[in-house]
């Protein structure tokens, strides 16, 4: 009762906690935009120019995808976003605060999300693309209504887990002035060595996490034609149709003996 007590009169919680929420989602929220808005495209992109894509472009694509995509996945994100912070002031006219560092956290995360995109691209049959070209689809729509469609539930779930990777970053970014819960873990936690507000937190960022993941897993089920269709199958009762098998086998043991017998008689 006195650790409740506690909890509820620490300002660092009753009021300093939903700030920081806030705050965080709203990091969370605006790099999830652009990633989502840049990063498809770009993975597109990457599939498709590949050798053995449907347009490929070898040089392009070897300086998109060695050079831009590879080398800023490499860069650990907190250097990453120390050297951002000219790029976030010219964008957004401060390079403090969770708009700012959504600029960091938006350029991180792009290549990583467009490479999980090329990923899942892979994975549709080239038998179906062979079908569509054949039945006269242009790419486009070969991208936009086999490709994409197809690898739907993969993207969702690259998605999830870009979106889950952003929470985690956003801590990191709320160190370097970005707001948030990191800020907030620092400050009180850190700096003040305040138990409690570490604790919870550490509480708010898994649930966080979880809740982004199941909704994630929830909208990948939904998306996936071939799981969806294979259970309405599995569920899908044997209509039992009279003079058959099926009715045969649900008949009671004695019920065949003692048609016989009335026969004989």
């Amino acid at each position: 009762m006195n650790f409740l007590n506690e909890l509820f009169d620490n300002p660092g919680i009753t009021k300093a906690l939903p700030e920081a929420v806030v705050e965080t989602l709203q990091m969370v929220g605006i790099s999830g935009f652009f990633t989502l808005l840049i990063g498809l495209p770009l993975g597109v992109f990457l599939h498709t120019s590949a050798p053995g894509g449907l347009r490929p472009l070898r040089i392009t694509n070897r300086i998109v995808s060695d050079i831009i995509v590879n080398i800023t996945r490499s860069v650990p994100f907190a250097i990453l976003a120390v050297t951002l912070i000219p790029l976030a002031r010219l964008v957004t006219g401060t390079s403090i605060g969770p708009v700012a560092a959504s600029v960091s956290l938006s350029i991180a995360t792009i290549p990583f999300f467009a490479r999980l995109v090329e990923n899942a691209l892979r994975d549709v049959s080239g038998g179906k693309i062979d079908a569509a070209l054949v039945m006269g689809s242009t790419k486009m729509q070969v991208v936009s209504k086999v490709l994409l469609r197809e690898a739907m539930p993969g993207l969702v779930a690259a998605l999830t887990t870009t979106m889950v990777t952003l929470v985690g970053y956003s801590a990191m970014a709320g160190i370097i002035g970005g707001g948030g819960l990191g800020r907030l873990a620092y400050n009180y936690g850190v700096q003040r060595f305040d138990t409690q507000v570490m604790l919870v937190t550490i509480v708010v960022i898994v649930a966080l996490v979880q809740i982004i993941q199941l909704v994630g897993d929830l909208f990948s089920r939904r998306v996936d034609h071939r799981s969806a269709s294979g259970s309405s199958r599995r569920r899908r009762p044997a209509a039992a149709v009279p003079g058959t098998d099926a009715e045969a086998a649900v008949r009671p043991a004695g019920g065949a003996d003692r048609e016989r017998d009335g026969a004989a008689v």
